[in-house]
Protein backbone atom coordinates (compact mmCIF):
# COMPACT_ATOMS: atom_id res chain seq x y z
CA UNK A 1 0.00 0.00 0.00
CA UNK A 2 1.33 3.64 -0.91
CA UNK A 3 1.59 6.50 1.44
CA UNK A 4 1.64 9.82 0.61
CA UNK A 5 3.92 12.50 1.58
CA UNK A 6 7.28 12.77 2.65
CA UNK A 7 7.33 8.81 3.61
CA UNK A 8 6.64 7.66 0.42
CA UNK A 9 10.75 8.40 -0.36
CA UNK A 10 12.26 8.72 2.81
CA UNK A 11 15.79 10.97 2.32
CA UNK A 12 18.65 9.19 2.76
CA UNK A 13 21.16 11.58 4.90
CA UNK A 14 25.27 11.31 3.79
CA UNK A 15 26.53 12.00 7.54
CA UNK A 16 24.98 8.99 8.70
CA UNK A 17 26.96 5.36 8.31
CA UNK A 18 25.71 2.16 7.22
CA UNK A 19 24.45 1.05 10.79
CA UNK A 20 22.60 4.09 11.25
CA UNK A 21 21.70 4.22 8.23
CA UNK A 22 19.86 1.04 8.35
CA UNK A 23 18.28 1.85 11.53
CA UNK A 24 16.51 4.69 10.09
CA UNK A 25 15.17 2.81 7.26
CA UNK A 26 14.23 -0.07 9.42
CA UNK A 27 12.46 2.65 11.82
CA UNK A 28 10.50 3.78 8.37
CA UNK A 29 9.57 0.83 6.97
CA UNK A 30 7.95 -0.29 10.44
CA UNK A 31 6.41 2.90 10.81
CA UNK A 32 4.92 2.88 7.08
CA UNK A 33 3.78 -1.02 8.27
CA UNK A 34 2.09 0.32 11.33
CA UNK A 35 0.31 3.18 9.22
CA UNK A 36 -0.82 0.40 6.94
CA UNK A 37 -2.50 -1.21 9.72
CA UNK A 38 -4.09 1.79 10.95
CA UNK A 39 -5.42 2.77 7.79
CA UNK A 40 -7.46 -0.65 7.66
CA UNK A 41 -8.80 -0.67 11.32
CA UNK A 42 -9.98 3.47 10.21
CA UNK A 43 -11.31 2.11 7.08
CA UNK A 44 -13.30 -0.90 9.16
CA UNK A 45 -14.24 1.54 11.77
CA UNK A 46 -16.09 3.51 9.13
CA UNK A 47 -13.81 5.87 8.45
CA UNK A 48 -14.02 7.43 5.17
CA UNK A 49 -17.29 6.10 4.29
CA UNK A 50 -19.36 8.78 2.36
CA UNK A 51 -22.56 10.30 4.64
CA UNK A 52 -26.00 9.69 3.92
CA UNK A 53 -27.10 13.27 3.42
CA UNK A 54 -24.79 16.30 2.68
CA UNK A 55 -21.72 14.44 1.11
CA UNK A 56 -19.25 15.10 -1.19
CA UNK A 57 -20.72 12.88 -3.44
CA UNK A 58 -18.06 11.08 -6.42
CA UNK A 59 -15.43 12.89 -5.26
CA UNK A 60 -15.37 12.19 -1.59
CA UNK A 61 -15.56 8.88 -2.89
CA UNK A 62 -12.82 8.74 -5.18
CA UNK A 63 -10.41 10.73 -2.25
CA UNK A 64 -11.56 9.21 0.99
CA UNK A 65 -9.31 6.10 0.36
CA UNK A 66 -6.50 8.85 0.28
CA UNK A 67 -7.47 10.85 3.59
CA UNK A 68 -7.62 7.93 5.63
CA UNK A 69 -3.92 6.62 4.69
CA UNK A 70 -2.83 10.10 5.59
CA UNK A 71 -4.54 10.14 9.02
CA UNK A 72 -3.08 6.90 9.43
CA UNK A 73 0.39 8.03 8.65
CA UNK A 74 0.22 11.05 10.65
CA UNK A 75 -1.17 9.26 13.72
CA UNK A 76 1.63 6.42 13.18
CA UNK A 77 4.44 9.08 12.74
CA UNK A 78 2.69 11.04 15.96
CA UNK A 79 3.33 7.44 17.90
CA UNK A 80 0.66 5.60 16.89
CA UNK A 81 -0.44 2.38 18.65
CA UNK A 82 3.50 1.00 19.66
CA UNK A 83 3.37 -1.23 16.67
CA UNK A 84 5.61 0.45 14.83
CA UNK A 85 8.42 0.29 17.61
CA UNK A 86 7.36 -3.65 18.52
CA UNK A 87 8.25 -4.46 14.51
CA UNK A 88 11.17 -1.97 15.10
CA UNK A 89 12.59 -3.61 17.59
CA UNK A 90 12.25 -6.93 15.92
CA UNK A 91 13.96 -6.28 12.87
CA UNK A 92 16.70 -4.49 14.28
CA UNK A 93 17.79 -7.83 15.82
CA UNK A 94 17.30 -9.38 12.83
CA UNK A 95 20.84 -10.05 11.23
CA UNK A 96 21.75 -7.97 7.62
CA UNK A 97 20.83 -9.75 4.62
Amino acid sequence: MELTGASQNPARTPDLNNADQRLADLKDAAIRLEASFLAEMLKSAGMGMPRDAFGGGHGEEQFASLLVQEQADRIARAGGIGLAETIFDALKRQPDA
